[in-house]
């Protein structure tokens, strides 16, 4: 019997890459400065503060917005 599953993968992230967190304790524009295998490290572009962290992400959408929002 067949039945409907939500299949998720975990993001691979790109150096450089501008992107928004939403409905996260990590909600906010941020810049990915570096990746492994394991982690990634962030970099707020407002207040420049980088924070490494597990990988956690899921890709959702991309957009075309404004970006740092204000």
């Amino acid at each position: 019997m067949k039945t409907t599953v939500t299949v998720f993968e975990q993001y691979q992230f790109t150096p450089g890459q501008k992107i928004r967190i939403e409905k996260s304790k990590r909600a906010g524009d941020w810049e990915v400065i570096d990746v492994t295998d394991r982690k990634v490290t962030l970099k707020c572009p407002v207040s420049g503060k980088e924070f490494t962290w597990d990988a956690f992400c899921y890709h959702v959408t991309d957009e075309e917005c404004e970006w740092p929002q204000k």
